[in-house]
């Protein structure tokens, strides 16, 4: 079997890798032990924050229906990042094996990375049986994690890249900005979020040396189709919301407990459309980082392109 080998990195882009195994050494958490403790998901409080929800804006919702809503949101945001995580994983495994004779400091905090994605995949399909236990039947969660990931690892590993980047950063905006201020919560939800995003913020900056790094191997181009293809898995991911968020509205409306007018149906879709693309894509794509990193690869040109296509859903998703 021939093994490839990546050329060694530098001193600079070592430390980075040793640090982030100082983190994941640091940080390492066990998801009985330290997340779950023997608690239940709390039906009585809302699972996902008003600013990723938006369920505020519905204003012919009654409280309770309010976090009912959020918890269908929450129930999906936990069933989403398990999916991600999926091809995550997969693709981590095949970056590492650049490195098996090469820099070993390297390879540990890919290994540790892959580790940490598959506990999360764990953590998360615990937390849907737990939701399952609190709130009615009749929920469905449409998107096939195999499946996608086969679709997502089908793409050249530059545009991979760019996706996971974005997801990572993700995590790390939601839980600062709305998910930890949020004492209203259900105390284990919000848990789960907390020991996901200290370990995601060391998988981010892994997501960046290894872009910057596949960047450095591609042609101009190789770079344009790489932009086409983070384009169309951008795309992909869009038609997955548009799915969950008419089986999430269906599911809400049938469960709720009283009957909606047609105007109100399709109040309740729109308004989870739009969450879901601002939940998964647009937070992502707007954070400074990600936009910052983007830019530095690609040429004005090319980003256009990405700004173009990420348009329409920006205009939808508006608040």
């Amino acid at each position: 079997m021939q093994i490839a080998t990546m050329p060694s990195i530098d001193t600079a882009q070592q430390q980075r890798y040793a640090k982030v195994i100082a983190a994941s050494k640091r940080i390492r958490w066990d998801i009985d032990a330290d997340v779950i403790r023997g608690r239940r998901l709390d039906a009585a409080r809302k699972f996902m924050p008003d600013g990723l929800s938006r369920v505020n804006q519905l204003e012919f919702l009654r409280p309770n229906e309010m976090r009912f809503l959020s918890q269908v949101q929450g129930r999906t945001y936990a069933n989403m990042f398990g999916l991600i995580e999926r091809y995550i994983g997969a693709k981590t495994l095949e970056i590492s094996r650049d490195y098996w004779l090469g820099d070993q400091v390297a390879l540990e905090a890919l290994v540790r990375f892959t580790d940490e994605e598959l506990k999360h995949q764990e953590l998360f399909r615990r937390l849907e049986v737990m939701a399952a236990e609190v709130m009615p039947a009749g929920y469905e969660f449409r998107p096939q994690p195999a499946k996608v990931a086969a679709t997502v690892l089908g793409k050249c590993t530059w545009a991979v890249l760019g996706l996971t980047l974005n997801i990572e950063i993700v995590t790390q905006a939601h839980y600062r900005s709305t998910i930890e201020p949020d004492a209203s919560l259900s105390d284990l939800w919000k848990d789960v979020f907390l020991y996901h995003w200290k370990e995601e913020s060391q998988h981010a900056i892994l997501d960046e040396l290894e872009w910057r790094r596949e960047d450095g191997r591609l042609s101009a181009m190789q770079r344009d189709i790489a932009v086409g293809e983070l384009i169309e898995l951008v795309g992909a991911i869009d038609a997955l919301l548009q799915a969950q968020a008419t089986s999430d509205a269906s599911y809400f409306i049938r469960t709720a407990g009283r009957t909606f007018t047609g105007t109100e149906q399709s109040a309740i879709h729109d308004l989870l459309l739009r969450a879901y693309r601002w939940q998964y894509i647009l937070t992502g794509a707007q954070e400074p980082r990600f936009v910052e990193a983007l830019k530095s690869l690609v040429s004005p040109a090319q980003m256009e392109r990405v700004v173009s296509a990420l348009a329409p859903i920006a205009a939808h998703a508006a608040v």
